[in-house]
Parts: C-alpha cells; sequence; structure tokens
C-alpha cells in the first residue's frame, strides 16, 4: 500500500475521525486507524467498539492496500508538518514510512484483520434532512443529557420519528428538552432510538457551516449518517426512553413573557449569590414583575427585578438557576414565554410563536 496527498487535504478527515478513537483501550488495534487505499482514494476509520467514524479523501499516486496506523501519532505529525506539505505513505511489511520532505516517520501498525468494523447495519428506514436542522435540533437538546446516570437509556438523546416530523429529545429526570422539525419522510413508519451521548456529541461536532444534506439510516441496533464524504455509524442504547410527553405540562396555564436576553442577565447576576450546591432561585411572579431572589448559607442575597407582560399575581416558585439558563440560551427569538401552574409543578419555556423547541424544567423546594 502507498500514496501520497497534501496535508491539508489529509488533516481534515483526521481531524473527523480522531475524536472517537479513546487515548486508553482495552484493546491495541482501537487506538490505531484503519486505512484502506483503494483506485484513488483512501478511507480512514476510527472506532471504540460503541461509535465508528469514517472519512474519504482523493490521493495520488495510489496503491491499493489495507492497514491500521497508531491514530494519535499519525494526527500529531501531520498537524506538525508545515503548510503545503505533500505526505507519502509506503507500507514495508509490518511498518508504515510517512515522509515529506526531509522528514521521515517509521511507524509500528497492525493488521487490518484485527479492526472490527460495522458493516451492515439491517437498514429499516432512511431519512433525508438539511444538516444545519439536525445541528440545531441537536444543539437545543444534547445538554439535558444525563452523563452517567445509573438509568442508563437516560445517557444520550431520543431521535423520535414520526410521520411528518423529527424530534430530538434529552433528559436528565431533572429537566427535559425537545425541538422537532418537519420532514417529508414518506411512509415511514413510527421510530424512536436512542443514540449514546458520544455519538451525539461527535455528530455536533460533524457538521461544519454550509448547505447540504444528511442521510439518518435507521438500522435494528445502529444509525448510521451519510454526509459527504463522512459516514459515522453508533450502536443505539437499548432501553426504553421515558414518556416524555407525559412530562410536558399541559394545566401550565399562567404564561409570563418576558425579554430573553434581559432574563438572562438577571438570572446570571442572582447566581452569583445562589447556594453553590442547589444553585436554587426563587421566582416570584406579580402583575408585570418577575422578581428573582437568591440567598446562600453564608445569608446573603440576590434581588433582580424585571418587567413581565402578565395577569399573574402572587405566584412563587423555585428552580435551578443554571437550568434555567441552558434552557434560555437553547430557545432563539427575542422574547420567551414561561408556563407555569403553581409552586409545586414544573416549568414549561418556550417561544412566544412557536412550539418546535420546548424546554421543562421541574421545581425546587427552597
Amino acid at each position: 500500500m502507498q500514496f501520497s496527498i497534501q496535508r491539508e487535504a489529509l488533516l481534515k478527515p483526521l481531524q473527523q475521525v480522531i475524536g472517537v478513537v479513546e487515548r486508553r483501550q482495552t484493546l491495541p488495534v482501537l487506538s490505531n486507524l484503519l486505512v484502506v487505499a483503494d483506485g484513488a482514494k483512501v478511507k480512514f476509520t476510527g472506532t471504540d467498539l460503541e461509535v465508528e467514524m469514517s472519512a474519504t479523501v482523493e490521493a495520488q499516486d495510489v496503491q491499493s492496500g489495507e492497514v491500521t496506523i497508531p491514530a494519535r501519532k499519525l494526527f500529531d505529525i501531520c498537524r506538525a508538518l508545515p503548510d503545503g506539505s505533500k505526505v507519502q505513505f509506503k507500507l514495508s511489511g509490518e511498518r508504515v514510512t510517512v515522509s515529506s520532505g526531509r522528514s521521515r516517520f517509521t511507524l509500528a501498525t497492525l493488521a487490518a484483520t484485527e479492526f472490527p468494523v460495522i458493516d451492515n447495519i439491517e437498514l429499516i428506514e432512511r431519512v433525508s434532512l438539511p444538516k444545519n436542522t439536525l445541528k440545531d435540533l441537536m444543539d437545543r437538546t444534547a445538554f439535558a443529557m444525563a452523563n452517567q446516570d445509573v438509568r442508563y437509556y437516560l445517557n444520550g438523546m431520543l431521535l423520535d420519528l414520526r410521520e411528518k416530523a423529527l424530534r430530538c429529545v434529552a433528559t436528565d429526570g431533572h429537566r427535559l428538552a425537545l425541538a422537532e422539525t418537519e420532514i417529508d419522510a414518506g411512509k415511514s413508519a413510527p421510530r424512536q432510538i436512542i443514540i449514546p451521548r458520544k455519538g451525539v456529541v461527535e455528530l455536533q461536532g460533524l457538521f461544519e457551516a454550509g448547505e447540504g444534506n444528511v442521510d439518518l439510516e435507521f438500522g435494528r441496533n445502529h444509525l448510521r449518517v451519510r454526509h459527504n464524504d463522512v459516514v459515522f455509524t453508533s450502536k443505539l442504547i437499548d432501553g426504553r426512553f421515558p414518556d416524555y410527553e407525559a412530562v410536558i405540562p399541559i394545566g401550565a396555564d399562567k404564561e409570563v413573557l418576558l425579554a430573553r436576553d434581559v432574563l438572562r442577565g438577571a438570572l446570571q447576576r442572582a447566581a452569583i449569590l445562589s447556594n453553590e450546591k442547589y444553585r436554587g432561585v426563587k421566582l416570584d411572579v406579580s402583575a408585570n414583575k418577575l422578581r428573582i431572589v437568591a440567598h446562600n448559607p453564608e445569608q446573603e442575597e440576590a434581588v433582580e427585578e424585571v418587567e413581565a407582560r402578565t395577569g399573574v399575581s402572587d405566584l412563587s416558585v423555585g428552580f435551578n438557576v443554571n437550568y434555567l439558563l441552558d434552557a434560555l440560551n437553547a430557545l432563539q427569538g427575542d422574547d420567551v414565554t414561561l408556563c407555569l401552574r403553581d409552586a409545586n409543578s414544573s416549568c414549561l419555556l418556550r417561544a412566544p410563536a412557536s412550539d418546535k423547541s420546548r424546554h421543562v424544567i421541574m421545581p425546587l423546594r427552597l
């Protein structure tokens, strides 16, 4: 196997796949990238057995073959080479030589046959949508995923495919984030899958700015995403996601309309004096006014008042201020509506004119 390629052309696929390669691996081959040269193209693949990412790039002087090369070393070498360099790869026995100008690096390899590749995902459904739309859905919900929760099905994101809509949903049991978009899914059957946290993070980092579509391929145990020359494959979490629609408050008829940036600024200031452990703030709603109060064990107090359009009076409810701020950052638009019911009920945050993005936060007893 051999090929040559410009440094910049090589660096892009390496950057795309290197994120899935863990620094510490139980299997030595998982620290390597699978490099497959065929025709006029070279494909680089990385995996951790849960998530797999492959990227294909055109090369010159290609002689077909395949091998696995230490991922981090190859990436660091490529990154350290001068701009505009031409890089040559040549496999000789169990070593691969990477040379550029007067630089030469000889790396140990492992056989390509040892590398675990996900081939067939038993395709059940395929959906195509703009990549910016998918990235937007994930960015608006990913922050609410649980992290290392014993309820393993919460450590990921739900993709809920409906007849004419796709929803992304995440929850850690204390808050919930939901975003949806209309799609043309044809006659696809309703389907729910849970992508693990690492897969979500890698997908978020995959889409650069610009136009273009992505293909989502739903398998029995995997999700595959195709975008240009990149193919992302993730195992799915085998579990039942909570009935998230039951969590969205129905009787929250006490609405408070606020300027989103004004509310965010007031919460950020009040958070400075909130309890460092519980991060609680109390929202006191009265006629055309929202009062935000924070206390801490040192008996310090922060009080913020913001104008609000509401007919609600004398309602007090406590929330984790970080959860409120995360939801406000994920919403879009100048205004935000807080939908409340009573002091013991959750709060629904949404944009006034749209239900496409909704955030639910459980109350805190203060």
